[in-house]
């Protein structure tokens, strides 16, 4: 079943065009990386797919709905948004298991209301399925990048989206923590009730096992689409990032390294 299509859309801000006639389609059993450099419209990709931005022209229409034509309030309940901006709007007074429930209200903090019970034994098996369940009564504030990464992934799958967006969940991560949550990435997506998932990234290192399709783009435009193993070429590389990129792959996990 298809969850999220892009038909020519373009997407302009401050009068600087940021995609331009993007066409792509991602089906409810596929997990996509999305490749880029810095400012070749990646984020905004996922900010259309979530229904917090609406394309200049063209068409893009998320879990059969137009997000040109549909309320977003309809639209983002259904998709989970991983990304350093919902992770500014919780205060790092918040508890962890108060950062998860609140999702369910579409709220990023408590405000002295009571939650119902179904919630709160929800969120506390998400943070277990996220090892995060030892750091329920803890702040915000006080966990640590790793930690605080996972509780964002546990937020936007709290209300069991139907497409969930990652943008660079593993930014900033030292080798231990990064590769624990690839793993924690890798499991959920191999499960066949996780939801359609697209996950933005600058590195093939940090693309878990068992996603199957990449995305490469460049200057707001597709270089490359499709299944990941024929996408992810030397060539196709090369062209996305500009220079000449070798890629490997091992056990299901990819590297590159590039010639200046």
């Amino acid at each position: 079943m298809q969850v999220l299509r892009f038909s020519n859309a373009s997407f302009e801000r401050d009068g600087n065009q940021i995609l331009t006639n993007f066409t792509w389609e991602v089906s409810s059993d596929q997990r996509w990386v999305i490749l880029g450099s810095n400012g070749a419209g990646k984020t905004s990709v996922l900010e259309l797919a979530s229904g917090w931005e609406k394309p200049s022209s063209g068409q893009v229409v998320v879990l059969g709905d137009d997000v040109s034509t549909t309320d977003s309030d309809e639209i983002r309940p259904r998709v989970g948004l991983a990304s350093a901006g919902m992770a500014k709007r919780i205060p790092a007074t918040e508890t962890v298991e108060d950062a998860v429930v609140t999702a369910a209200y579409a709220a990023a903090e408590r405000r002295g209301e009571q939650f119902d019970e179904i919630d709160v034994r929800r969120a506390r098996r998400v943070l277990a399925e996220w090892r995060l369940d030892a750091l329920a009564h803890r702040t915000c504030g006080s966990l640590s990048e790793g930690e605080g990464k996972r509780l964002q992934i546990a937020r936007s799958i709290m209300t069991d989206p139907e497409l969930l967006l990652l943008d660079e969940p593993s930014a900033g991560l030292d080798l231990g923590s990064r590769e624990e949550l690839l793993h924690m990435l890798g499991y959920f997506a191999g499960n066949a009730s996780a939801p359609a998932i697209v996950m933005v990234t600058h590195h093939v290192e940090e693309i878990p096992v068992g996603f199957t399709h990449a995305l490469l783009m460049r200057d707001g435009e597709l270089v490359a689409a499709g299944p990941i193993a024929s996408t992810l070429t030397n060539e196709n590389l090369s062209q996305t990032f500009g220079v000449n990129v070798t890629v490997a792959s091992q056990a299901g996990r990819y590297s590159a390294t590039a010639a200046l």
